[in-house]
């Protein structure tokens, strides 16, 4: 089975450091193969035939406990739930001088449509649409600062998010792909 594993707040304004080849060979030493990361704000393609995927999240939570001493909370999306995610996403969405467009990624806890009641949604800027695993999120650069969405930062919802551009989300997709 193919996964991918989205981690929350590493390299975050110089905290929680983690060196993304050391987080390879961590994944690799946990009984992850064909592990890939990309970019440095944790995100891991692997594989795994051994465990069911319910399990991966503490398998991978203590094993970069153990290795870095940080506790790092572990998203992971199988191959199918995560291109049912990306092929979700508007295909004119993007993420560039013009536009934001951010998936956030959903725990199973806030993983509910109901989640759309939590947020602050300001239907003349923003475009938002529930998915289930994500909530997809798109404003025109010139109103990201109007943006009801940025509310949620410091809330309970937040720390039950992990959020990636739709840049990344297209870019882990073609990794899983390969």
């Amino acid at each position: 089975m193919i996964y991918v594993a989205l981690l929350r707040g590493i390299n975050v304004g110089g905290n929680n450091k983690v060196d993304m080849k050391e987080l390879k060979k961590v994944f690799e030493e946990a009984g992850m193969s064909s592990v890939k990361t990309y970019i440095n704000s944790g995100n891991i393609v692997f594989e795994d035939s051994l465990h069911e995927k319910e399990e991966l999240p503490a398998i991978l939570e203590a094993a970069i406990l153990a290795h870095f001493n940080l506790s790092i909370k572990v998203l992971v999306y199988s191959f199918d739930e995560f291109q049912r995610v990306a092929a979700s996403i508007p295909d004119n969405w993007t993420n560039d001088q013009d536009m934001k467009s951010d998936v956030w990624f959903l725990w199973p806890e806030a993983d509910d449509e109901a989640v759309l009641e939590k947020l602050t949604i300001k239907p003349e800027i923003d475009r938002v649409n529930y998915v289930p695993g994500a909530v997809l999120w798109s404003v025109d650069k010139e109103y990201v600062t109007k943006s009801g969405m940025q509310k949620v930062i410091g809330t309970k919802l937040y720390k039950l998010v992990t959020i990636r551009n739709v840049n990344t989300v297209r870019k882990l997709l073609g990794l899983m792909e390969e």
